[in-house]
């Protein structure tokens, strides 16, 4: 599907902000509220919108811990893959997962409440499979969190 400056300034609206009105929506993007719509519906059916979420503040829910946890394995089947991605599909502080190319195999981003929690998590993540080695890094900081794809012509 191509994009259009239509569809990316759609695309670009719903990114800073999902719950925003269709009328609001077409207005933004100088479109009819019937085009805008129909836009929005291609964009679903082309799987480029693959949903809507809302943001939340993790902090005021508790959540103020962040992890980055990089993982080194000597396996590399598509078995292996396989149990490690069931196993870390089961635990939901893990909110993105990565498999890379370089020095390290895996990339898990957790948040938890706290030191606490996060060995928790730990635990249950190497209770059930074979590393060679695991790095935890704790943010101190976030400078931006949930940042929107960048979107251009």
């Amino acid at each position: 599907m191509k994009l259009d400056k239509f569809n990316i300034g759609i695309l670009r609206a719903l990114q800073e902000n999902s719950d925003i009105s269709q009328r609001a929506l077409a207005d933004k993007v100088n479109l009819s509220p019937n085009a805008c719509w129909h836009r929005v519906q291609t964009l679903r059916k082309n799987g480029i919108i693959t949903g809507q979420t809302t943001c939340l503040d993790r902090k005021k829910l508790d959540l103020k811990l962040v992890v980055f946890v990089m993982v080194r394995t000597r396996y590399h089947s598509a078995e292996w893959l396989d149990k490690f991605r069931t196993l870390v599909e089961k635990i939901p502080e893990v909110i993105d997962f990565y498999r890379l190319g370089g020095d390290y195999d895996y990339f898990l981003k957790i948040v938890t409440k706290d030191m606490e929690s996060y060995d928790d998590v730990y635990q249950r993540l190497i209770s059930g499979m074979d590393f060679d080695s695991i790095n935890s890094y704790f943010a101190m900081e976030a400078i931006t969190e949930q940042h929107p794809l960048p979107l251009g012509l």
